[in-house]
């Protein structure tokens, strides 16, 4: 499969890249500083951002998905609202484009905040969320309901409430908006395992036009 992945050198978007290309996929990763990355017979990398919808289109066009592991700066959070514009946009242009049959799909990496706890009760509007957290955490709320608007094959995949570096295990439970917790209420998934739900959607999807989460 040709993926074209936005956000390859991010920690999230680096694992997606390991986890895609342990499994054979040819990727095309877009990023402002190629020098970061090496290609090989897998990957290539070009010299690119999320900031220009004609060549966000240009640089799709021909690949099966799209993959935007893509996270604002501190303080500019808003920017994925823009961000996720561009993609659908971008994504709208080449499907059209593309021969009868053919739609480039749109998978991003979401945010926890919107998700579940309880019956009409979200995570970022629970008592004990972190104020810190609660701009990109609406900002990824309202980014998702973009992409329910849209018309475009869509995924967004949100973590746990907590997402950090750790063990690739392959074992993880899945759900759609409700946020999964253990048995002690915690609620986590490492960023490895994270990566490997997200490929497994690409490779077999489960979840178009729908957001889904992972966790432990």
């Amino acid at each position: 499969m040709h993926i074209v992945l936005y956000g390859a050198t991010g920690h999230i978007g680096a694992r997606i890249l390991s986890e895609l290309l342990s499994r054979r996929h040819q990727v095309t990763a877009i990023t402002r500083d190629p020098e970061k990355l090496t290609e090989n017979a897998g990957l290539t990398v070009q010299q690119g951002d999320l900031s220009d919808t004609s060549q966000m289109a240009e640089s799709i066009a021909g690949a099966e998905a799209v993959v935007s592991a893509y996270g604002p700066p501190a303080g500019h959070e808003d920017q994925v609202l823009g961000v996720t514009r561009r993609l659908i946009e971008a994504v709208q242009r080449v499907s059209q484009q593309a021969n009868s049959g053919h739609a480039t799909r749109l998978v991003m990496v979401g945010g926890a905040g919107s998700l579940e706890v309880a019956p009409g009760v979200k995570l970022m509007d629970a008592p004990n969320f972190p104020e810190n957290y609660r701009t990109i955490a609406e900002a990824h709320a309202r980014a998702l309901d973009l992409l329910r608007a849209s018309s475009i094959d869509w995924t967004s995949l949100s973590p746990s409430a907590v997402i950090e570096p750790g063990e690739r295990t392959g074992k993880f439970r899945l759900a759609q908006d409700k946020l999964l917790t253990t048995s002690d209420g915690g609620s986590r998934i490492s960023m490895e395992d994270f990566a490997i739900a997200l490929v497994e959607e690409l490779e077999q999807p489960q979840h178009r036009r729908q957001r889904f989460t992972v966790g432990y």
